[in-house]
């Protein structure tokens, strides 16, 4: 499925764009269009897909409704809203900390994602600013997990969204983030990790293996607990593979406090709300490509040895 720019005739529609799909270059003799979204798209049923187009919710590149009698034709592409049923809405909200023509830094919750996937839509993070904003080119710069809460950094037009992309891809932006995790007497800090990441066999998690390193981490020590079990962490991430800092962490013998999934796969049941991660996207800084104005945002939220002791 792919993702190209909407049509302007296709709006948003609260806070959600249009997903497209391109049909194959050939399909199965005397298929239809409903044909052919019934059997590519089979999450949605035959019949709730005839009731979307009959309602005028499937259209092609031009905004026009397509019948479900219309004849497959190589390389159409159609457009459509996403529907889920039941989608879990996390009791927390966003909020946004900085906006101007090019720019917006959202302070997100613990529990949200930032992009729709799955069984997340609407109370994603961009769909709601999209909704709330009325910015229908609203689009994440760069992501962080829906269990990690703090900073994140939007493109509001397409004009100057490569030269805001640039700053991750060539390293030119400082990220901060605080942890809570155990606290040992024989690790010293500040220390550097450096390591070989790649996927594990468990398709959504992360691990090191021996090899040439492509994950690099600074970890300081801000803060010890009283009761010299847990400490509060600096973590600056120097690259940004996919669950680095909990990878990270996790191999030094110091588990984040409420990791979901390292260093063992310990996924709350839906609706549980009640452990959030200690990890917070707290600072971001960096020279602003267009204007050249240094710029720094800090998260309002905040990491508490005290509470996560409690929890």
């Amino acid at each position: 499925m792919s993702h190209p720019r909407r049509p302007d005739l296709l709006p948003l529609r609260a806070g959600v764009s249009p997903s497209c799909v391109v049909l194959p270059s050939r399909g199965q003799a005397g298929d239809s269009v409903l044909d052919f979204l019934a059997r590519r798209l089979s999450a949605v049923s035959r019949q709730e897909w005839l009731e979307r187009m009959q309602a005028g919710d499937v259209v092609d590149a031009q905004g026009r409704p397509v019948a479900p009698e219309r004849a497959f034709e190589g390389g159409l592409r159609l457009y459509y809203y996403r529907h889920l049923a039941h989608e879990p809405a996390p009791p927390f909200s966003e909020s946004v900390l900085y906006q101007d023509e090019h720019l917006l830094v959202a302070d997100k919750p613990h529990f949200m994602p930032v992009t729709p996937s799955g069984r997340y839509l609407h109370h994603t993070l961009l769909v709601r600013l999209k909704h709330q904003l009325g910015l229908p080119d609203l689009s994440p710069l760069h992501r962080i997990d829906r269990d990690t809460a703090g900073l994140v950094l939007f493109s509001v037009q397409p004009h100057t969204r490569g030269a805001y992309q640039a700053l991750f891809r060539d390293r030119r932006i400082t990220k901060h983030y605080d942890a809570i995790a155990p606290w040992r007497p024989d690790i010293a800090f500040p220390r550097d990790h450096v390591s070989r990441m790649e996927e594990s066999p468990q398709f959504f998690r992360m691990h090191e293996v021996p090899g040439e390193p492509n994950s690099h981490t600074r970890i300081e020590l801000c803060e010890v607990a009283p009761s010299r079990q847990w400490a509060r962490y600096r973590l600056t991430p120097i690259t940004g593979k996919r669950h680095q800092l909990r990878v990270h962490m996790a191999a030094l013998g110091l588990p984040l406090r409420n990791d979901a999934f390292y260093p063992e796969v310990n996924d709350p049941p839906e609706g549980d709300y009640s452990r959030p991660l200690q990890l917070l996207a707290r600072v971001l800084a960096f020279d602003d490509p267009v204007t050249g104005e240094p710029r720094r945002f800090e998260s309002t939220q905040r990491l508490s040895l005290a509470e996560a002791f409690a929890i």
